[in-house]
C-alpha cells in the first residue's frame, strides 16, 4: 500500500484530519493525499509558502525568525507546522522546508537537506499538544528530492498518528 493510502485509512480510522504547509515541496503532498479516492474524509488543505513573506503572511512565521535562523530550519519548520494546524484549525499539521537544488546548497546546508515538522493539537486545557522537527538529507535530481521529502514527511505523519 501507497504511504497516501496508509496515512489516509490511519487518519480516517481516527477521525482526524491534516493541513500541510509546504515550501520545498511545492503542493507535493497535498497532491499526493489528493490522489486517493474519499480523502476529503481526512485531508483539509494545503498551504504553499515558499517565500519568507508567504511563511509571514499565511502562517504567522515570525520575521525575527525568519531573519535570524533563515527559511531552512528546525524552527521555522516547526512553527509552519503548527501555523498550518492552527490555522486550519486540525489534529495534524505538516510542514516541509528545505532545499530541492540544483542550486541554493551551502556548506552548512547542502542541496537535499530539508526540515519536516509534524504538529499535532491535543483538546484545549491537556497540555498534550506538540510539535516534532526532523532534519533529512536527500540526494538525486530536484524532482527526485522532492518526491522523497515528501514521501518521508507522510511516513513522519503516519508514524505520528500511529503513535497518539
Amino acid at each position: 500500500m501507497a504511504i497516501e493510502e496508509s496515512v489516509g485509512d490511519a487518519l480516517r480510522e481516527r477521525g482526524e484530519f491534516v493541513a500541510t504547509a509546504e515550501s520545498c515541496t511545492g503542493g507535493l503532498i497535498g497532491s499526493l493525499l489528493t490522489d486517493v479516492a474519499g480523502s476529503s474524509d481526512y485531508f483539509d488543505r494545503s498551504v504553499v509558502t515558499y517565500s519568507y513573506d508567504a511563511k509571514l503572511q499565511s502562517l504567522a512565521v515570525p520575521r525575527e525568525m525568519l531573519d535570524e535562523e533563515g527559511a531552512v530550519s528546525d524552527p521555522v519548520a516547526e512553527a509552519m507546522a503548527r501555523g498550518v494546524r492552527d490555522t486550519a484549525d486540525v489534529t495534524w499539521g505538516v510542514a516541509t522546508t528545505g532545499i530541492a537544488g540544483p542550486t541554493g546548497g551551502t556548506d552548512e546546508k547542502p542541496v537535499g537537506t530539508v526540515y519536516i515538522g509534524v504538529a499535532y493539537a491535543d483538546e484545549w486545557g491537556t497540555g498534550g499538544s506538540w510539535c516534532r522537527v526532523e532534519r533529512y538529507d536527500f540526494d538525486g535530481s530536484r524532482t527526485e528530492i522532492k518526491r522523497k521529502i515528501a514521501e518521508q514527511a507522510l511516513s513522519d505523519l503516519l508514524a505520528a498518528v500511529e503513535a497518539a
